[in-house]
């Protein structure tokens, strides 16, 4: 059964239908979603360096996203969409599964946010966003060129994208998979290490489409500190990228 309200190259269904299992637990900071709960602080943290620096914005403003509109692909039932739209933005949620997105409108209703949630692949994006996030998602597209192309297409000419996701190392395919999802911290299935992509080759494809990728920041864990942003990027990375010639 597809998961999707339109025909995508995107999606992968099988994909979509794994994560859609998991959306009534997926604000439950103890429940099948834990790890991006965990994930959040520093993603957040990074997400608000590169919006200060990028529109050269003074870290206390409190709404920097004012006046912008933000697209969070594959946004779950909305982790980083609903803090994008406290600081701001008009914020559009794309994700693949529709359960997600069911999860996502009842509890921004009960955050008395207003977001446009549309369940489907990077096409259901409409026009042009200044901000464009997509954490944790390029891993589980069917198509990652084809996916890339529409994040690129859909975003401003002086607009950011930031991605994250796992490096294709040792270290990932043994703290993700054998043991993050041996153990159970993370759902079983959730990850394929073939298809993680090394810093180098998502920098080299999003050149390729016409973008400048300006920082990569890794994201490690530390059993005193849990996840923080490190020069590290062997487990997992963020990176920011605007379009070529744009200040």
């Amino acid at each position: 059964m597809a998961h999707a309200s339109k025909a995508s190259a995107t999606i992968d269904p099988k994909e979509a239908a794994h994560f859609g299992a998991l959306a009534a637990e997926w604000w439950d900071p103890r429940g099948s979603s834990a790890m991006l709960h965990k994930l959040g602080p520093a993603r957040l943290s990074y997400i608000r360096d590169q919006i200060d620096r990028h529109w050269g914005v003074d870290e206390h403003e409190l709404k920097p996203l004012a006046g912008k509109r933000a697209a969070d692909v594959g946004c779950g039932a909305g982790l980083i969409a609903e803090p994008l739209a406290r600081l701001g933005a008009a914020v559009t949620g794309i994700d693949a599964a529709p359960e997600n997105i069911a999860a996502a409108r009842a509890h921004a209703a009960g955050q008395g946010l207003a977001i446009d949630y549309r369940a489907g692949g990077v096409e259901a994006l409409d026009g042009r966003y200044d901000l464009v996030t997509c954490l944790e998602v390029v891993e589980h597209v069917a198509d990652v060129d084809a996916f890339l192309g529409g994040l690129a297409g859909a975003l401003a000419e002086d607009g950011l994208l930031i991605l994250s996701t796992p490096n294709r190392t040792t270290l990932s395919k043994l703290a993700l998979i054998t043991i993050g999802e041996g153990t159970g911290q993370i759902p079983k299935g959730t990850h394929d290490w073939g298809k993680f992509l090394t810093p180098e080759e998502l920098t080299a494809r999003l050149g390729a489409l016409g973008l400048d990728v300006t920082d990569t920041t890794g994201l490690g864990w530390s059993p005193t500190r849990g996840f923080q942003l490190t020069a590290d990027t062997s487990l997992n990375y963020l990176l920011a990228a605007k379009r070529t010639g744009t200040c």
